[in-house]
């Protein structure tokens, strides 16, 4: 799975891993968390994220 890294702090969303302390499962593409969902470490919203190259 696609993993996306947030530009402003360097989080990386890893699908398989998710984001259980923000109520997205194991196993969710980034496609599918909600719009309002926010980066867990420096609060950057959705579309401050970029694809990570493999």
């Amino acid at each position: 799975m696609t993993k996306y890294e947030c530009e402003p702090c360097g989080y990386i969303y890893d699908p398989e891993v998710g984001d259980p302390d923000g109520g997205i499962e194991p196993g969710t593409a980034f496609e599918d968390i909600p719009d309002d969902w926010v980066c867990p470490l420096c609060g950057a919203s959705k579309d401050m994220f970029i694809v990570v190259e493999d």
